[in-house]
């Protein structure tokens, strides 16, 4: 999908881009694939603030998607591509030749009329779901499984791919998005391809009102707070931080602090970490 520009006719227009939408289908979401989507504000069941500038935005239905796809030798039919508010990516509606319906994160390349099948035998082509076992070696692959049958957990995003390097003794090295080589049993299901709408990075919000379409509430810097609301706060005009480095509300460290457990269990799997050089 392209980058739609608008001329400047009022401020906000200014800086301002979106997606264009035209390639998708104009049709309703399929309503037996709907549920409903209870906003929290950023507030944990005790009712507490656990994340902060969250609230308002626009109602919402959540979209049920097909992150398994355990759904082997069946041909499905696209019959639809859609926008999804609950994520970067678009979705595909799959009919498939049994009558059944699901959703699934629509790959770059994907057209209405296109058929996908999930298993072991698929073909190597976008949409398509395997094990990593049965996917080549250098092939791009997206909504990757990180433990076999719990769905997909990786590479989900809009633009976002992983790359298969190497198989070796029942475990597949990836490279992540984030550069991050990571092994992964070769049980888990792969989907071939990248994930569609690339240019979603591209687009600039342009206003502060759409933020707040989106469920964003406003973020205030702390070195305008005063001193018993963050730490940063107070001083006469402009003042520095007033500590060796910045921190948060709380006085934790802001930046470069690893928050990471020292002893995770996943530790062993990863072989290089994203920030590593």
């Amino acid at each position: 999908m392209a980058i739609k520009v608008y001329k400047p006719t009022i401020n906000s227009m200014r800086n301002k881009s979106v997606t264009d939408y035209s390639g998708l289908s104009k049709v309703a979401p399929e309503k037996s694939l709907l549920a409903p989507l209870k906003k929290h504000s950023g507030r944990n069941s005790y009712g507490r603030i656990t994340v902060r500038h969250r609230g308002g935005g626009n109602r919402r239905k959540y979209r049920i998607i097909d992150f398994k796809r355990q759904k082997f030798g069946v041909e499905g039919k696209v019959a639809t591509l859609e926008y999804d508010p609950n994520r970067s990516a678009f979705i595909a509606l799959i009919e498939y030749t049994d009558g059944e319906k699901a959703y699934i994160i629509a790959p770059e390349g994907l057209k209405v009329g296109d058929t996908v099948v999930a298993g072991p035998d698929a073909d190597i082509k976008p949409g398509n779901a395997l094990p990593l076992k049965n996917i080549p070696v250098g092939t791009f692959i997206h909504n990757i499984e990180l433990y076999p049958g719990r769905g997909a957990q990786l590479a989900r995003s809009a633009g976002n791919m992983a790359q298969l390097m190497a198989r070796e003794n029942g475990m597949a090295l990836l490279r992540l998005p984030s550069s991050e080589l990571r092994n992964v049993p070769e049980a888990c299901m792969a989907t071939i391809g990248q994930v569609g709408n690339t240019d979603h990075e591209n687009v600039k919000i342009g206003k502060a009102g759409r933020k707040r379409n989106m469920g964003w509430r406003p973020t205030v810097r702390g070195s305008v707070m005063n001193p018993n609301d963050h730490p940063h706060g107070g001083g006469e005009g402009k003042s520095p931080v007033g500590r060796p480095g910045p921190v948060t509300p709380w006085g934790k460290p802001a930046l470069g602090y690893k928050t990471r457990k020292h002893h995770k269990q996943s530790d062993k799997l990863i072989v290089r970490r994203r920030n590593s050089k």
